[in-house]
């Protein structure tokens, strides 16, 4: 069967143009690569990397260790581990601009998916030898930087701009990208902990090649490639009142990077944590802590299913909140989140803490996600200017640049403040959100009202993916 009213128009499966399995198939494996190197990459630090005996043979890593606490100070073998977590996380979100610059102006978006990939299984296989340490990460976030955005476009390519199809495929795009996520540590993570790192890093490259075939395979089901020639396009001004949208996106941002800036620790210290804090025995088998990693991307897909659903009802009943609402809901899970943490540690005092807080802490902070980041990303898709659009998706994926750092630095107070101080300190990130956003409700939300008879486009993928999750 065919479809020609469609860019691509062609073969379908189940409805699709055959184009979205190859892209899901291709971004699938490249989550799975991509969390499993999450899941491992503190703990392979603070237990092998960074120790004496290892470290010596990291290639530049003395000139590396002295730029980085040049910049933030000195730093304990903990805090450096967490720290290097945080810019390696950070520049996964800031690469995507010149990602984006490659595949519009160079060598177009499917020849730099290809790079991307071939980058990635580069940086995964580099991971299994000590020495290409540093190397290796490198290499990952530039594959990173050109795969993001650039396999976007082509999903959205598919589909014509009336397509009614295009918010459905978003979703199964979606899913297949939490299925990556949730699959790669019970893989990569159980390799890495239970027999040993460089058998988890190697499968993580293996993920990366089969993504790589994957799309090689499916090139004949793709869009074109849609190469502009630099300065090719006028920007169009500001109208009258963009300013306004302008300043509440900004200050949007505010909420969002305090608020994710605690959350992503789930994928740093929590790890640390779980695997010497949380009982994690059933019987005689011990769980490896990287299975939490498995909940988290579980628990997102249900959540983002729920808050689909329920906003829909809310709808059509009238009492659908507005996205200050939204995300003012999603700061008091937050803080509720790290609370339990807190308490759990709290009450284990010098013994382990039961297992039930961490995943309370997951199904309250996953549940987080929509209300917080899909609404952020949501309103910058949908209110910003048409004249800085491009500009306003690179700031924030600046601003998930800026709360990754910032979960490497927090990681440091780990070895000063007991386990529950810990915790709670992030517990405040949040409270720290609401607080802003309970004495700036109103005025935010009437700078974010749109402006009348405004032309409307159709939201960038991003926009329904969120950025924490992609």
């Amino acid at each position: 069967m065919t479809d020609t009213t469609t860019p691509g128009a062609g073969k379908t499966l189940w409805g699709h143009p055959v184009g979205l399995a190859v892209l899901t198939g291709t971004e699938l494996w490249e989550r799975f690569s991509y969390y499993g190197m999450m899941g491992l990459l503190t703990l392979y630090m603070t237990k092998q990397a960074l120790l004496p005996g290892h470290v010596e043979h990291i290639i530049g890593f003395p000139g590396f260790r002295a730029v980085v606490e040049g910049v933030f100070g000195p730093l304990t073998t903990l805090a450096l581990a967490s720290q290097i977590f945080g810019l390696y996380t950070g520049f996964i979100y800031a690469t995507p601009i010149v990602g984006g610059l490659i595949g519009d102006r160079l060598l177009g978006q499917r020849r730099t998916v290809i790079l991307g990939t071939l980058l990635m299984a580069g940086g995964h296989i580099l991971m299994t030898f000590e020495p290409f340490f540093l190397l290796a990460l490198l290499l990952l976030i530039l594959g990173a930087g050109c795969i993001k955005g650039n396999m976007a476009v082509q999903v959205g390519a598919l589909y014509g701009k009336d397509d009614t199809r295009r918010t459905r495929a978003f979703g199964i795009y979606l899913i297949g990208l939490n299925v990556g996520a949730f699959t790669a540590p019970l893989i990569v993570g159980t390799l890495g902990e239970k027999v040993a790192w460089h058998w988890g890093f190697g499968a993580a490259g293996i993920g990366m090649l089969i993504s790589l075939v994957i799309y090689l395979l499916g090139q004949k089901h793709l869009p074109p490639d849609t190469l502009k020639a630099a300065g090719s396009e006028k920007a169009p001004g500001l109208r009258k009142g963009e300013g306004r949208l302008l300043a509440g996106l900004m200050l949007l941002l505010i909420p969002y990077i305090l608020v994710f800036s605690a959350y992503q620790q789930a994928w740093n210290i929590f790890m640390v944590w779980a695997d010497t804090s949380v009982d994690m025995t059933f019987g005689a088998f011990k769980a490896p802590v990287t299975w939490f990693a498995t909940l988290d991307g579980i628990l997102t897909i249900l959540a983002v299913f729920f808050c689909v659903r329920l906003w829909a009802w809310q709808a059509r009943r009238g009492k659908e909140p507005n996205d200050v609402g939204k995300i003012s809901f999603g700061m008091i899970l937050g803080t509720l989140s790290f609370l339990f943490l807190a308490g759990g540690a709290f009450l284990a005092g010098s013994g382990l803490t039961a297992i039930i807080f961490p995943v309370l802490f997951f199904v309250a902070a996953d549940l987080m996600i929509p209300f917080v980041d899909t609404v952020t990303m949501s309103a910058f898709s949908r209110s910003a200017p048409a004249a800085l659009g491009t500009t306003m998706m690179g700031i924030f994926y600046l601003a998930t640049f800026v709360t990754n750092v910032t979960v490497g630095w927090l990681g440091r107070f780990y070895e000063t403040l007991s386990h529950a101080q810990f915790w709670l300190l992030h517990a405040g990130l949040s409270a720290a959100g609401l607080l802003f956003l309970i004495l700036l409700g109103k005025p935010l939300t009437r700078m974010l009202e749109p402006i009348p008879f405004a032309p409307t486009a159709d939201p960038p993928i991003e926009a329904t993916l969120g950025a924490s999750r992609g």
